[in-house]
This record gives structure tokens, C-alpha cells and sequence, in this order.
């Protein structure tokens, strides 16, 4: 007998999604700041056994869109309740319920099985822990209710057992070597925003795209060259810096993690371009792979 499904994670900006499907993979697939809106892409993790596939979808955490970015966004959200074998819905320790009362009233009518999740117990005490399982199992009364650390990997295990319990028989989705759905400059481009994100305050962050427009794999070295895109020429002045600098970081950085992330040597080249009003532009959009659905 084999078993195969989609497991989606769904829920608020920063309850801790990435980190879960993260330590589900193994592999830093999903990008973590302690921004909200990090993710804006659903984000495949496949986990692959064998009598076992695990297909885990990160997806962004649902907000009030307020431009076309976030709309779309909003969309992958939505393709995550249609496809769902399994729906993790994540809270976190004080939180008290979605920012999205439609996607909230779908999870409780899921007639698929929903795991919640109460994330960053790490943070809290036995009574706030007590306090806030009541209030979840009273709000969300289908789901099956687990307390959780997923930065510390308290349960983690516990509920990838659940998961593996829960899910239908099936062939695999995808072939059994394979760790996500997404190409290798996709990876690069999010590396990329993760600095940007770490290292720059107030709307450059959101502001900001990333497409690599050249990766050439050679037998000891990835070549690269990618574009940071931003809406406004200020803009592109802060995320250079004085002299370049703060560009050069970004790229030092990158270049780090993607050495670790390709297993080899990197050579990373990063240049700035203005392209006006991106996020409200749905050509823009559909070339940075948002409003596919």
C-alpha cells in the first residue's frame, strides 16, 4: 500500500509556517523573516518514503489585500483549500483568530481533516497553554488540536506521524527524488529577497522583486546574474547604498546561503532596476510567476 497527498499550511503572517515546512523537508525551501508577508508564493515541499509521499504547501499568510500583489497572494491561499488531502491550520500562542473571516469559515466547515496547530508554546506557560487549547477547540471544534514548537521541534515528529495516519492511498504526485516543485532561480530569487527583507526597513522589502536572468551550471561553479527590481528611483538608491555597500551585502549573503543550498561554488553578480508600480501592474505580476490561476 501506498499513500500520497497534499498537506497545506494555512494561517496568519509569522505563526511560523515556513519553519514548520522546513523542518518537515529537512531543507531551507521556504524563506523566514521576521517580517510579515515574507512568503508570496506557495511553496512546495515534497517528503518522500517508501510507501510515503508527502506533498507540504507553504502558503503566504492571509492579510487584507491592498494592491494586486497581495490579491494574488490571496489566490495561492485559496488554491490551497481546493487541493488539501490534509489542512494544517497554524496559530500562535495569543492569537485569536484569521485575518480573513471567509478563508476562517472554510476551515470549519473543512470536510477534510484539519490539524490545528498551536505554534510557540516555547513562549508561553502551562496555564496560557491550557487557556488557549480551550479556546481553539471551542472556536475550531473539527479539528484535531496539537501544541507545537516548530522552531524547537517540540511534536513536530508527532504530527508528521499524524499526517502520515491521515493521508488517503494513493501513487506518488511526483517522482520520488524530487524535493519541490519549484525551478532552481526560483530559490536563487528568494535567497536573494530573504537579505533584502533582513536588512532593509519599511516599504523597500515589499517594494522589491527579484528575477535571475542567468544561471549557468558548470562542473565546479553556478554563475548567476540577477536583478532586483524596485518601484521607484529613491528606492533603488537605498538598496545600493553609499559607495554600494549595502548591495554588496545582500549579495555576500546570498551567495552564502546558495553555496550551502546548491552544494558548490557560486558566483553571484546583482544589479538594481526601476520597474514602476509592479505590484500593481498584472503583466508585471504574471512574468514573476503571481496571478497564474
Amino acid at each position: 500500500m501506498h499513500k500520497a497527498g497534499f498537506v497545506n499550511i494555512i494561517g496568519n503572517p509569522n505563526v511560523g509556517k515556513s519553519t514548520l515546512m522546513n523542518a518537515f523537508v529537512g531543507e531551507k525551501l521556504s524563506i523566514i523573516t521576521s517580517k510579515a508577508q515574507t512568503t508570496r508564493h506557495r511553496i512546495l515541499g515534497i517528503v518522500n518514503g517508501d510507501d510515503f509521499q508527502v506533498i507540504l504547501s507553504d502558503t503566504p499568510g492571509i492579510i487584507k489585500p491592498a494592491y494586486e500583489l497581495q490579491s494574488s497572494m490571496m489566490d495561492f491561499v485559496k488554491s490551497a483549500f481546493e487541493d488539501a488531502d490534509i489542512l494544517i491550520y497554524m496559530v500562535e500562542i495569543g492569537e485569536r483568530e484569521l485575518k480573513d473571516e471567509a478563508f476562517f469559515n472554510r476551515i470549519t466547515a473543512s470536510k477534510k481533516p484539519v490539524l490545528l496547530l498551536l505554534n510557540k508554546i516555547d513562549t508561553s506557560n502551562q496555564e496560557q497553554l491550557e487557556a488557549q487549547a480551550q479556546l481553539w477547540q471551542q472556536k475550531v471544534p473539527n479539528a484535531e488540536f496539537i501544541a507545537i514548537s516548530a522552531l524547537e521541534g517540540f511534536n513536530v515528529k508527532n504530527v508528521f506521524d499524524r499526517i502520515l495516519e491521515l493521508l488517503p492511498e494513493s501513487p506518488a504526485y511526483y517522482p520520488k527524488d524530487q524535493l519541490t516543485d519549484k525551478p532552481e532561480r526560483f530559490f536563487v530569487n528568494e535567497k536573494i529577497r530573504e537579505k533584502i527583507l533582513i536588512h532593509y526597513k519599511k516599504e523597500i522589502p515589499y517594494a522589491v522583486e527579484v528575477d535571475t536572468e542567468e544561471f549557468f551550471e558548470e562542473e565546479d561553479i553556478i554563475r548567476m546574474r540577477s536583478v532586483i527590481m524596485v518601484e521607484r528611483e529613491t528606492q533603488k538608491g537605498i538598496v545600493i547604498g553609499h559607495k554600494g555597500i549595502a548591495l554588496k551585502r545582500v549579495g555576500v549573503e546570498a551567495r552564502k546561503d546558495l553555496e550551502k543550498f546548491f552544494g558548490k561554488q557560486v558566483h553571484l553578480e546583482l544589479y538594481v532596476k526601476v520597474n514602476k508600480n509592479w505590484r500593481s501592474n498584472q503583466n508585471q505580476l504574471k512574468r514573476f510567476g503571481y496571478n497564474n490561476s
